[in-house]
Parts: C-alpha cells; structure tokens; sequence
C-alpha cells in the first residue's frame, strides 16, 4: 500500500526500521525477530542502506530475503550522496522489479573529504525531483524536531524539509526524539510554513547507555532532565537502563497516540524485545 493511502485514517500506524545484517544467516535471524512484531500489524518495514553503493549488495540480498520472509511490505532506504545517475538507475529498477511501492529518500552521509563539486546529487531534494520525474514511488523524506546536527540554524532546516515536500513527499519520518514537548511544537512549526503532510514519530528504544552516548554524538538530541538523571544514577546497571527504556518509551508513545499523531516508526537496532515491549503496553 502506498504511503498517501497507509496514513488517510486517523488511527496511529505502527512502522519498524532495521538495517542489513553482514552476513545471510544473520538477515534470518533478522526475519524471526521481524515475526515476532507482525502480531502489532506493522504497515510497512523500512530497510537502511549504505552510503555511496557501501554494502550494496547486502543490502539488495536483505531486501528480498525480508520480502519474501516476513510477508510485510518493504520500504527501502535510498541515498544520493556520492552515488551518479547510473548507479541511482540501477538501483531503482531492482526496487521496481521487486514490487516495491515506497521509498524513504535520504541524502546520506557525507565521507570526510566530500568535494561537492564531484557529484550529481548533492542534497535530499534533489533526489526526491530525480524519483518523481524517473519513477512511481510514494516519496517518504526525514525531519529533524530539534535540527538537522550540520544545519545552520532551525530555520533553514524547515527551508530545506519544504524543498523535499514541494518537490512531491508524501509523509515525513523524524528522527528520534525523547521530548515530545520539542516534536509537537515541530508539527506546529511546520504547520505555519504550510507544510502538512504527515510527520511520524521516530521512535528509538533506549536498550544501553553506550547506545545512547552513541545517539546523542550522532544527531541533535536532548533528553528531559528527569530521564537524564535516572539514567546518570544507574548507568552501570543495564538491565535497570533497558527497563528503564521500555518504561520511558512506554509513556511517551501513549502521549502521542493520544494526540493523534498519524504514526510511530520503531528503530529496532534489529531486535524485537524492547519494541515488542513498549507496544504490548500501550497497544
């Protein structure tokens, strides 16, 4: 099913992330875990990728043994840094031969060294016009409620998420976010810019303390103080932080629900516990 048509009702969808495991016996690992959350009827599964053609062909084996596995429709990832036209075409008619419908458009990573003057694509918008003028995809594009970690300024962050959706997005994926204070006062933001398409809620477990050191340097992200606290108070305990995530992430996908937000997208880190968790207590 298509994005525009997933989110018409208003009922919360659900949606999960994952990424391609190195090798095959790890991506069948992956399909049991998947299975466990089929019970929460996720509308879709979306599928990292690497940057500029990294781990291409893993990715491709993951993609289809997932398709074929799992029985859910997969939305792959696809990046435009570093990669030409050619590359990009290739790629997009494997994604047509395997029946895929949507498709979450990413810039990418930029590789120390960039020289923007090297490439084809630059920038998310860009690839967005590319698949609407090449192909039939319903477009998914990211937002940052708090900024994107390399824009200048908040404001031209929602300039350039504007430039994605006027080129043809269908619905935004945020990053994760631990506030919802900060993501519903995005959705107000976007809202008086004219952008109204629907922003889903990127949800992202807290399972260690090393993973979330990991988050916090990767993307700008704050904590509310009282979470903070607990997790400083018990930081070598890791069963504590791992319940700890669950109870957390319990509450702050209620609070959403209940506010009608139109979905929440789980990043799993490719394991079911802790978001099966959360959704058999909210759901």
């Amino acid at each position: 099913m298509r994005l525009e048509d997933i989110y018409k009702s208003d009922k919360t969808k659900i949606s999960f992330e994952v990424f391609p495991p190195d090798i095959d016996a790890k991506t069948y690992d992956l399909c049991k875990e998947i299975n466990i959350l089929k019970k929460y009827t996720p509308q879709y599964i979306s599928l990292t990728c690497g940057s500029a053609g990294k781990n291409n062909e893993n990715y491709k084996n993951t993609l289809q043994i997932l398709k074929k596995n799992t029985e859910i429709d997969i939305m792959p990832h696809f990046t435009c840094i570093c990669n030409n036209k050619k590359f990009i075409d290739s790629n997009l008619e494997f994604l047509k031969k395997l029946g895929i419908e949507n498709i979450l458009a990413l810039r990418g990573d930029r590789p120390e060294n960039y020289d923007i003057g090297n490439y084809e694509f630059h920038y998310a918008n860009e690839l967005v016009k590319y698949l609407k003028e090449k192909t039939d995809f319903s477009i998914a594009v990211a937002g940052y409620p708090e900024g994107h970690i390399e824009s200048c300024s908040f404001e031209n962050d929602i300039i350039n998420l504007q430039k994605k959706v006027n080129q043809g997005a269908k619905i935004i994926i945020t990053q994760m976010f631990f506030d919802n204070k900060k993501f519903f006062e995005y959705k107000e933001k976007l809202i008086k810019k004219g952008i109204t398409i629907p922003v889903i809620a990127g949800i992202m477990p807290i399972i260690s303390t090393r993973q979330l050191d990991n988050m916090i340097k990767l993307a700008k992200v704050t904590l509310p103080a009282k979470l903070m606290d607990k997790i400083e108070k018990y930081k070598e305990n890791n069963d504590y932080i791992k319940k700890l995530g669950i109870e957390f992430g319990s509450i702050q996908c209620k609070e959403l629900i209940e506010n009608k937000i139109k979905g929440l997208h789980f990043f799993t880190l490719n394991k079911s516990y802790s978001t099966s968790k959360i959704l058999g207590n909210i759901l």
